[in-house]
């Protein structure tokens, strides 16, 4: 199992980061899951990717959800764009990357994990539904409004014109 755990991490850290938003905060959670997934075993009638993500989840929502609303409340960070340095692109690029992360982090966490097994992971509304044992009826509606919302918050910018920030 521990073989089948090492091809499994980055998976699970991208799934873990789509949950947190922060690198610190998704490593720390992947560590916990591991460490969740190798104490308990796994049920025979699972999948083990589809078990660590539940895992993976649970305990985002039991240990780190509340940490993080205080930690942001105390904190607040924001993104430094002068940190970027290669030219208009790479602004571009950061700016495009910044607004899609303040667009995730702004759905509601049941919506955040479903389009990040979805969109990212590449699940299918099958194995999500079972992953968080929820029905596929709800996957669907949750991504269909995730959907939306994120297409609401995101501004498409046509190549050649000025990012257009509606008023």
């Amino acid at each position: 199992m521990k073989e089948q755990l090492t091809t499994l991490i980055p998976a699970i850290r991208r799934f873990a980061y789509s949950l947190t938003g922060s690198p610190h905060d998704a490593d720390d959670l992947l560590q916990n899951t591991l460490l969740r997934v190798l104490d308990r075993d796994v049920p025979e009638d699972v999948a083990l990717i589809k078990w660590c993500f539940r895992v993976c989840r649970n305990l985002w929502i039991d240990e780190y959800r509340s940490r993080k609303i205080r930690q942001v409340a105390a904190n607040d960070p924001e993104l430094i764009d002068s940190q970027v340095t290669d030219g208009a692109q790479a602004i571009y690029d950061n700016i495009s990357l910044h607004e899609v992360n303040r667009a995730m982090d702004r759905l509601p966490d049941q919506q955040r994990a479903i389009i990040a097994l979805v969109a990212l992971e590449g699940m299918s509304y099958k194995d999500v539904a079972a992953t968080l044992q929820i029905p596929l009826g709800t996957v669907m509606s949750r991504l269909a409004r995730a959907r939306v919302s994120l297409s609401e918050q995101l501004k498409t910018v046509v190549p050649g014109t000025a990012r257009g920030k509606s008023a």
